[in-house]
């Protein structure tokens, strides 16, 4: 054990921060989950009769102290809780939203950096391209902080700057939360379920995105392609010559935030029209494009003055495949036409299902549950069901039913319940399910045109084909490996690893036990020897194996008690 754990801590570039982050967690009373880790170590012997708590944090509840220590931890763990925040049905709504709380702002770091920065990822002083710069950002966050700046030939733009050195600084947690991830499945196997290496691979390669500007800059011209024949809806241009992985710049948006109800009154705007093409742009991203932005909050949505909606912030994007959309707009149709054979159908052609589910069984128990729940909501009007508590539910019934949901479903599912925020702010009476429709009819009828035929035809076969070919070499090899008796069958015992863990753990207890027993018995037989100097009128070598075998029966009885088995 001891070996293994001098082997994880030469993984780590800094040893400061796991020591930080092991800290903080002791910090905010999570004592118990580092012992389970063995992380203990990297804890001073003399802080770690500490690890019984934070008595100051007696009334926060364990999503609240988990939500702190992250807020504390910084940049990754930020990141990491807004990730988890949009997966309820693997952290449990409490966790879920306690993350949505956490705020990604912090202090702007200096403007030298700035100026630093461009010059090494352009090659030249900021005034080779800027005619000027505000020094004082008019955003930052943990990743990056934005300048209002103007080009040389007078374009108005704005400069997204990365922090310094927060790459290293990120890639350093994701190997210490790798590491952590997968001792949480060693050590703590009833974690499993939750994926935990899944979860910190997710946020790997969500974080290493939005890391990298340059794939922001696509992923903004990619919209701005979608968009080019909608009016209503603004991208700004990226200007590709002034983008690098650390810097960004793009055409600067006049207009004011679309939660800014005094501001759009200012401007003579009709808030139901906003709201309208608010809803009309993320639909025809989600049912048309399957490409769409995953972050709609306030501060990336802005009213222009001539009535047109901007969008900024492209760094997480989310993708739904052709089958995915059809499968969405299926389930609207039926919805609507309640038919919930079909619904329940199209949850299962979605892959939320596992293997391991008695398909018939679900089919019947999810039919149940979303009959009692769907059943009221068929007798408000349209506008008058609540579609935040609808996704909310039907959230929850997923959860129920331990259906695994697509990390892009969710990030759909997240923006759904902003936009529907947001809609119901700029108008309480706008009809959030009509704008679908005309987006989820087009898609059902075009399932049917000759040229989707055609294609599903032609995949089917495909597959038919590629069946017929493989079975016969695969039906060989295994019948040569049974002729040779080479036929294995591998078989996990669920439970097994930590009824080993448990038997090893107990056996080093007794060993323990049996060693604090023979040193107390040695000193009293060095006690009734009478020999050497003594203290106390106790011979010296006695009194120090008594005192040997008190702190070190203090430290198991102490290790008996952390683990909550006494």
């Amino acid at each position: 054990m001891f070996l293994e754990f001098l082997r994880l801590k030469r993984t780590y570039r800094n040893i400061s921060r796991i020591r930080r982050i092991v800290n903080v967690f002791l910090k905010h009373g999570f004592g118990q989950f580092i012992e389970q880790l063995n992380l203990q170590r990297v804890v001073p012997f003399r802080k770690r009769f500490k690890i019984l708590g934070a008595p100051e944090l007696a009334g926060h509840s364990i999503p609240a102290r988990l939500r702190l220590a992250f807020e504390e931890l910084g940049p990754s763990f930020i990141k990491l809780a807004q990730v988890l925040a949009s997966r309820p049905d693997l952290i449990t709504k409490p966790f879920a939203d306690e993350f949505k709380k956490l705020q990604d702002k912090v202090p702007p770091f200096p403007f030298p950096h700035v100026r630093e920065i461009i010059k090494e990822d352009l090659g030249l002083p900021p005034e080779e391209f800027f005619e000027s710069i505000d020094e004082t950002p008019i955003a930052a966050a943990s990743i990056a902080q934005v300048h209002y700046a103007t080009l040389k030939d007078g374009t108005p733009v704005v400069i997204k700057v990365q922090r310094p050195d927060i790459e290293d600084i990120i890639e350093t947690d994701i190997i210490i939360l790798k590491a952590i991830s997968s001792r949480m499945v060693k050590y703590l196997p009833e974690t499993e379920f939750f994926n935990p290496t899944g979860i910190v691979e997710e946020f790997s390669k969500t974080i290493r995105k939005e890391l990298d500007f340059t794939e922001e800059g696509k992923n903004a011209c990619r919209f701005r392609r979608n968009f080019s024949k909608h009016p209503n809806v603004f991208i700004p241009s990226i200007f590709p010559e002034l983008v690098s992985k650390r810097l960004l710049v793009m055409e600067r948006i006049e207009g004011v935030r679309i939660d800014d109800i005094e501001g759009i009154t200012r401007l003579g705007l009709d808030r139901t029209e906003i709201a309208r093409i608010g809803l009309d742009a993320y639909f025809k991203m989600f049912l048309e494009d399957g490409f769409f932005h995953a972050d709609p909050h306030p501060g990336n949505l802005f009213v222009m003055p001539d009535g047109r909606l901007g969008l900024v912030d492209f760094g997480i994007i989310g993708w739904l495949s052709p089958d995915m959309m059809e499968s969405i707009a299926s389930a609207l149709v039926a919805l609507v036409k309640k038919d919930f054979d079909s619904l329940v159908d199209e949850y299962i052609a979605l892959g939320l299902v596992t293997e391991d589910v008695d398909i018939e069984a679900f089919k019947r128990e999810f039919k149940t549950d979303i009959i009692n729940f769907l059943i009221p909501l068929y007798d408000l009007t349209i506008s008058e069901i609540n579609i935040a508590q609808y996704l909310d539910t039907l959230m929850h019934v997923a959860i129920k039913h331990r259906m695994k949901i697509p990390s892009d479903l969710l990030l759909l599912n997240k923006c759904m319940l902003i936009l529907d925020s947001i809609g119901r702010e700029l108008d309480p009476d706008f009809n959030f399910i009509s704008i679908a429709e005309p987006y989820a009819s087009h898609l059902i009828k075009s399932r049917y045109s000759p040229k989707k035929i055609y294609k599903h035809m032609q995949k089917q076969i495909n597959e038919l084909t590629d069946f017929a070919t493989t079975t016969p070499k695969q039906v060989k090899i295994l019948m040569r490996k049974a002729l040779k008796d080479d036929l294995h069958i591998k078989m996990t015992p669920l439970g097994l690893d930590r009824l080993i863990r448990d038997i090893d753990r107990s056996t080093n207890r007794l060993a323990f036990s049996i060693v604090i027993a023979a040193i107390i018995l040695s000193s009293a037989i060095l006690t009734l020897s009478d020999k050497g100097g003594k203290v106390f009128d106790i011979p010296q070598l006695g009194l120090a194996g008594f005192l040997m075998a008190f702190m070190l029966g203090l430290w198991l009885l102490y290790s008996i008690i952390r683990s909550g088995r006494l």
